[in-house]
Protein backbone atom coordinates (compact mmCIF):
# COMPACT_ATOMS: atom_id res chain seq x y z
CA UNK A 1 0.00 0.00 0.00
CA UNK A 2 0.99 3.63 -0.44
CA UNK A 3 1.14 5.16 3.04
CA UNK A 4 1.53 8.82 3.99
CA UNK A 5 3.14 9.17 7.42
CA UNK A 6 2.58 12.66 8.80
CA UNK A 7 5.15 13.21 11.53
CA UNK A 8 7.29 10.34 10.30
CA UNK A 9 10.56 11.98 11.40
CA UNK A 10 9.54 11.93 15.05
CA UNK A 11 10.10 9.31 17.72
CA UNK A 12 7.08 7.06 17.14
CA UNK A 13 6.67 8.04 13.51
CA UNK A 14 10.20 7.01 12.53
CA UNK A 15 9.72 3.58 14.09
CA UNK A 16 6.48 3.30 12.13
CA UNK A 17 8.25 4.19 8.90
CA UNK A 18 10.79 1.44 9.52
CA UNK A 19 8.02 -1.12 10.13
CA UNK A 20 6.17 -0.06 6.98
CA UNK A 21 9.31 -0.32 4.87
CA UNK A 22 10.10 -3.75 6.30
CA UNK A 23 6.55 -4.88 5.52
CA UNK A 24 6.88 -3.86 1.89
CA UNK A 25 4.69 -0.74 1.86
CA UNK A 26 5.54 2.38 -0.14
CA UNK A 27 6.07 5.22 2.33
CA UNK A 28 6.17 9.00 2.07
CA UNK A 29 7.00 11.08 5.15
CA UNK A 30 5.57 14.58 5.64
CA UNK A 31 7.09 16.42 8.60
CA UNK A 32 8.00 20.01 9.51
CA UNK A 33 11.04 18.81 11.52
CA UNK A 34 10.09 21.01 14.47
CA UNK A 35 10.68 18.08 16.81
CA UNK A 36 11.59 15.30 14.38
CA UNK A 37 14.92 14.45 12.79
CA UNK A 38 15.52 13.94 9.08
CA UNK A 39 18.13 11.25 9.78
CA UNK A 40 15.44 9.09 11.43
CA UNK A 41 13.44 8.84 8.20
CA UNK A 42 15.96 6.45 6.67
CA UNK A 43 15.39 5.55 3.03
CA UNK A 44 11.75 6.66 2.87
CA UNK A 45 10.72 9.52 0.61
CA UNK A 46 10.54 12.78 2.54
CA UNK A 47 8.76 16.11 2.03
CA UNK A 48 9.17 18.92 4.51
CA UNK A 49 5.87 20.55 5.32
CA UNK A 50 3.35 21.45 8.00
CA UNK A 51 -0.25 20.30 8.42
CA UNK A 52 -1.14 23.90 9.30
CA UNK A 53 -0.18 24.85 5.74
CA UNK A 54 -3.21 24.04 3.57
CA UNK A 55 -1.41 24.92 0.35
CA UNK A 56 1.40 22.49 1.17
CA UNK A 57 -1.13 19.75 1.93
CA UNK A 58 -3.04 20.39 -1.28
CA UNK A 59 0.17 20.20 -3.29
CA UNK A 60 1.19 17.00 -1.51
CA UNK A 61 -2.08 15.22 -2.32
CA UNK A 62 -2.16 16.60 -5.86
CA UNK A 63 1.25 15.10 -6.63
CA UNK A 64 0.92 11.80 -4.78
CA UNK A 65 -1.70 9.12 -4.33
CA UNK A 66 -2.18 7.38 -0.98
CA UNK A 67 -4.18 4.40 0.22
CA UNK A 68 -3.95 5.30 3.89
CA UNK A 69 -2.68 8.15 6.07
CA UNK A 70 -1.02 7.80 9.47
CA UNK A 71 -1.14 10.94 11.60
CA UNK A 72 1.59 11.43 14.21
CA UNK A 73 1.81 15.25 14.02
CA UNK A 74 1.01 16.66 17.44
CA UNK A 75 2.31 18.84 20.20
CA UNK A 76 2.33 16.45 23.14
CA UNK A 77 3.65 18.00 26.35
CA UNK A 78 0.93 17.98 28.97
CA UNK A 79 2.33 20.77 31.12
CA UNK A 80 3.09 23.01 28.16
CA UNK A 81 -0.46 22.59 26.90
CA UNK A 82 -1.79 24.03 30.17
CA UNK A 83 0.43 27.09 29.72
CA UNK A 84 -0.16 27.52 25.96
CA UNK A 85 -3.59 26.00 25.18
CA UNK A 86 -4.17 28.02 21.97
CA UNK A 87 -0.99 26.60 20.49
CA UNK A 88 -2.14 23.04 21.21
CA UNK A 89 -5.64 23.47 19.84
CA UNK A 90 -4.27 25.16 16.73
CA UNK A 91 -1.77 22.44 15.93
CA UNK A 92 -3.61 19.35 17.13
CA UNK A 93 -7.19 20.21 16.14
CA UNK A 94 -6.96 22.74 13.32
CA UNK A 95 -4.00 20.93 11.75
CA UNK A 96 -5.91 17.65 11.79
CA UNK A 97 -8.98 19.29 10.24
CA UNK A 98 -6.76 20.61 7.45
CA UNK A 99 -5.45 17.12 6.82
CA UNK A 100 -8.92 15.57 6.86
CA UNK A 101 -10.35 18.14 4.45
CA UNK A 102 -7.54 17.60 1.96
CA UNK A 103 -7.86 13.81 2.31
CA UNK A 104 -11.57 14.02 1.54
CA UNK A 105 -11.00 16.21 -1.52
CA UNK A 106 -8.39 13.73 -2.77
CA UNK A 107 -10.60 10.71 -2.14
CA UNK A 108 -8.36 9.18 0.55
CA UNK A 109 -10.66 7.41 3.00
CA UNK A 110 -8.49 5.71 5.62
CA UNK A 111 -6.67 7.24 8.60
CA UNK A 112 -4.81 5.87 11.61
CA UNK A 113 -4.75 8.53 14.31
CA UNK A 114 -2.40 8.76 17.28
CA UNK A 115 -4.42 9.59 20.36
CA UNK A 116 -3.49 9.36 24.02
CA UNK A 117 -4.40 8.09 27.46
CA UNK A 118 -4.63 11.75 28.44
CA UNK A 119 -8.21 11.75 27.12
CA UNK A 120 -9.27 9.89 30.27
CA UNK A 121 -8.04 12.36 32.89
CA UNK A 122 -8.14 10.95 36.42
CA UNK A 123 -9.34 7.36 35.96
CA UNK A 124 -12.06 5.67 38.00
CA UNK A 125 -10.63 2.14 37.69
CA UNK A 126 -7.22 0.47 37.91
CA UNK A 127 -7.44 -0.74 34.31
CA UNK A 128 -8.78 1.68 31.73
CA UNK A 129 -10.76 0.22 28.85
CA UNK A 130 -12.27 1.98 25.85
CA UNK A 131 -15.62 2.50 27.61
CA UNK A 132 -14.08 4.48 30.46
CA UNK A 133 -15.35 8.04 30.75
CA UNK A 134 -13.24 10.65 28.96
CA UNK A 135 -12.56 13.66 31.18
CA UNK A 136 -9.24 15.18 30.05
CA UNK A 137 -7.58 17.49 32.57
CA UNK A 138 -5.16 19.12 30.11
CA UNK A 139 -5.61 20.94 26.81
CA UNK A 140 -3.39 18.28 25.24
CA UNK A 141 -5.82 15.52 26.22
CA UNK A 142 -8.79 17.69 25.26
CA UNK A 143 -7.33 18.39 21.83
CA UNK A 144 -6.97 14.67 21.12
CA UNK A 145 -10.48 13.95 22.34
CA UNK A 146 -11.83 16.65 20.02
CA UNK A 147 -10.22 14.91 17.06
CA UNK A 148 -11.68 11.58 18.16
CA UNK A 149 -15.13 13.16 17.97
CA UNK A 150 -14.36 14.67 14.57
CA UNK A 151 -13.37 11.24 13.25
CA UNK A 152 -16.54 9.64 14.57
CA UNK A 153 -18.61 12.35 12.87
CA UNK A 154 -16.61 12.00 9.65
CA UNK A 155 -17.35 8.28 9.57
CA UNK A 156 -21.08 9.00 9.62
CA UNK A 157 -21.01 11.98 7.27
CA UNK A 158 -18.35 11.02 4.74
CA UNK A 159 -17.68 7.32 5.19
CA UNK A 160 -14.14 7.94 6.46
CA UNK A 161 -12.61 4.81 7.94
CA UNK A 162 -10.36 5.46 10.91
CA UNK A 163 -8.65 3.70 13.77
CA UNK A 164 -7.85 5.77 16.84
CA UNK A 165 -4.98 4.35 18.91
CA UNK A 166 -4.82 5.70 22.43
CA UNK A 167 -1.20 5.34 23.51
CA UNK A 168 -0.27 5.06 27.11
CA UNK A 169 3.45 5.78 27.69
CA UNK A 170 5.53 5.10 24.60
CA UNK A 171 9.02 3.95 25.56
CA UNK A 172 12.10 2.11 24.37
CA UNK A 173 13.87 2.10 21.02
CA UNK A 174 14.41 -0.19 18.09
CA UNK A 175 16.68 -3.02 19.35
CA UNK A 176 19.14 -2.24 16.55
CA UNK A 177 20.03 0.95 18.42
CA UNK A 178 19.92 2.96 15.19
CA UNK A 179 16.78 5.00 15.98
CA UNK A 180 15.30 6.02 19.30
CA UNK A 181 13.87 8.81 21.40
CA UNK A 182 15.52 12.19 20.97
CA UNK A 183 13.67 15.34 22.02
CA UNK A 184 14.95 18.84 22.74
CA UNK A 185 14.19 19.50 25.48
CA UNK A 186 13.57 15.97 26.73
CA UNK A 187 10.50 15.68 28.95
CA UNK A 188 9.87 11.92 29.09
CA UNK A 189 10.90 9.90 32.10
CA UNK A 190 12.90 6.98 30.71
CA UNK A 191 15.22 9.00 28.44
CA UNK A 192 15.81 11.51 31.22
CA UNK A 193 16.66 8.71 33.64
CA UNK A 194 19.12 7.26 31.12
CA UNK A 195 20.66 10.64 30.41
CA UNK A 196 21.18 10.98 34.16
CA UNK A 197 22.87 7.56 34.16
CA UNK A 198 25.19 8.77 31.40
CA UNK A 199 25.85 12.03 33.23
CA UNK A 200 24.82 14.05 30.17
CA UNK A 201 21.35 15.27 31.07
CA UNK A 202 20.01 17.93 33.35
CA UNK A 203 19.45 17.06 36.99
CA UNK A 204 16.81 14.33 37.17
CA UNK A 205 13.57 15.43 38.78
CA UNK A 206 10.66 13.37 40.08
CA UNK A 207 7.52 15.47 39.84
CA UNK A 208 5.43 14.82 42.92
CA UNK A 209 5.84 12.30 45.73
CA UNK A 210 2.47 12.82 47.40
CA UNK A 211 0.17 10.96 45.02
CA UNK A 212 -2.10 8.23 46.38
CA UNK A 213 0.07 5.47 44.91
CA UNK A 214 2.25 2.77 46.49
CA UNK A 215 5.30 5.04 46.80
CA UNK A 216 3.74 8.47 46.25
CA UNK A 217 4.91 8.85 42.63
CA UNK A 218 2.88 8.60 39.42
CA UNK A 219 2.06 5.18 37.96
CA UNK A 220 2.24 4.70 34.20
CA UNK A 221 1.82 1.89 31.68
CA UNK A 222 4.89 1.74 29.40
CA UNK A 223 4.42 0.36 25.91
CA UNK A 224 7.38 -0.30 23.63
CA UNK A 225 7.52 1.89 20.54
CA UNK A 226 7.89 -1.14 18.24
CA UNK A 227 4.74 -2.63 19.74
CA UNK A 228 2.96 0.63 18.93
CA UNK A 229 4.20 0.35 15.35
CA UNK A 230 2.95 -3.23 15.05
CA UNK A 231 -0.48 -2.06 16.25
CA UNK A 232 -0.59 0.47 13.42
CA UNK A 233 0.05 -2.29 10.89
CA UNK A 234 -2.81 -4.24 12.45
CA UNK A 235 -4.96 -1.11 12.21
CA UNK A 236 -4.50 -0.94 8.43
CA UNK A 237 -5.76 -4.49 8.09
CA UNK A 238 -8.65 -3.73 10.44
CA UNK A 239 -9.73 -0.69 8.41
CA UNK A 240 -9.66 -2.74 5.23
CA UNK A 241 -12.22 -5.05 6.80
CA UNK A 242 -14.34 -2.65 8.90
CA UNK A 243 -16.19 0.55 8.15
CA UNK A 244 -16.52 3.40 10.65
CA UNK A 245 -14.29 4.88 13.32
CA UNK A 246 -12.83 2.59 15.97
CA UNK A 247 -11.03 3.20 19.29
CA UNK A 248 -8.31 1.03 20.83
CA UNK A 249 -6.24 1.46 23.97
CA UNK A 250 -2.61 0.40 23.62
CA UNK A 251 -0.78 -0.62 26.76
CA UNK A 252 0.71 -3.56 28.62
CA UNK A 253 -1.84 -3.62 31.43
CA UNK A 254 0.89 -3.16 34.03
CA UNK A 255 1.78 0.05 35.81
CA UNK A 256 5.12 1.14 37.23
CA UNK A 257 5.79 4.07 39.52
CA UNK A 258 8.45 6.64 38.71
CA UNK A 259 10.67 5.23 41.45
CA UNK A 260 10.26 1.69 40.10
CA UNK A 261 11.35 2.89 36.66
CA UNK A 262 14.44 4.52 38.18
CA UNK A 263 15.26 1.30 40.05
CA UNK A 264 14.87 -0.73 36.84
CA UNK A 265 17.19 1.71 35.04
CA UNK A 266 19.76 1.30 37.81
CA UNK A 267 19.73 -2.46 37.27
CA UNK A 268 20.14 -2.05 33.50
CA UNK A 269 22.85 0.63 33.56
CA UNK A 270 24.68 -0.21 36.78
CA UNK A 271 24.68 3.52 37.55
CA UNK A 272 23.73 5.15 40.83
CA UNK A 273 21.05 7.38 39.36
CA UNK A 274 20.36 10.35 41.60
CA UNK A 275 17.29 12.56 41.53
CA UNK A 276 15.46 15.23 43.46
CA UNK A 277 11.77 15.68 44.12
CA UNK A 278 9.96 18.59 42.50
CA UNK A 279 6.34 19.81 42.67
CA UNK A 280 3.68 18.01 40.67
CA UNK A 281 3.36 18.94 37.00
CA UNK A 282 0.14 20.53 35.84
CA UNK A 283 -2.26 18.03 34.27
CA UNK A 284 -0.61 14.83 35.54
CA UNK A 285 -3.09 12.20 36.84
CA UNK A 286 -1.83 9.81 39.54
CA UNK A 287 -2.39 6.52 37.64
CA UNK A 288 -2.78 5.61 33.97
CA UNK A 289 -2.81 1.88 33.14
CA UNK A 290 -4.45 0.38 30.05
CA UNK A 291 -6.63 -2.58 29.39
CA UNK A 292 -5.51 -3.70 25.94
CA UNK A 293 -8.06 -6.50 25.70
CA UNK A 294 -10.03 -4.95 22.85
CA UNK A 295 -6.95 -4.54 20.64
CA UNK A 296 -5.94 -8.11 21.36
CA UNK A 297 -9.38 -9.54 20.60
CA UNK A 298 -10.38 -7.48 17.57
CA UNK A 299 -7.05 -6.63 15.92
CA UNK A 300 -5.05 -9.65 17.06
CA UNK A 301 -2.39 -7.35 18.51
CA UNK A 302 -0.15 -8.57 21.31
CA UNK A 303 2.77 -6.59 22.79
CA UNK A 304 6.11 -8.38 22.68
CA UNK A 305 7.84 -6.16 25.26
CA UNK A 306 6.02 -6.59 28.58
CA UNK A 307 8.87 -6.20 31.08
CA UNK A 308 10.01 -2.70 32.01
CA UNK A 309 13.64 -3.86 32.24
CA UNK A 310 13.54 -5.16 28.66
CA UNK A 311 12.01 -1.89 27.44
CA UNK A 312 14.67 0.17 29.22
CA UNK A 313 17.45 -2.04 27.84
CA UNK A 314 16.49 -1.12 24.26
CA UNK A 315 16.44 2.57 25.15
CA UNK A 316 19.82 2.21 26.91
CA UNK A 317 21.34 0.72 23.74
CA UNK A 318 20.20 3.79 21.79
CA UNK A 319 21.35 6.36 24.33
CA UNK A 320 24.80 4.80 24.72
CA UNK A 321 25.20 4.87 20.95
CA UNK A 322 24.30 8.53 20.46
CA UNK A 323 26.56 9.59 23.33
CA UNK A 324 29.61 8.28 21.47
Amino acid sequence: MKVLVCGGAGYIGSHMVRHLNTSGHEVLVFDNLSTGHYEAVGTAKFIKGDILDLSALNELFARHQFDVVMHFCALSQVGASVIEPYLYYQNNVVGTLNLLQVMRAAGVGKLVFSSTAAVFGNPDTDLIDENHATRPISPYGASKLMVERVLADAAHAYGLRSVVLRYFNAAGADPSGTIGELHEPETHLIPNVLLAALGTGVELQVFGNDYSTRDGTCVRDYIHVNDLASAHLKAIQFMNEHEGSHLFNLGNGRGFTVLEVIDAARSVTGANIKFKYAPRRLGDPPVLVASGDKARMLMGWTPTFTNIVDIIETAWCWHRRIKV
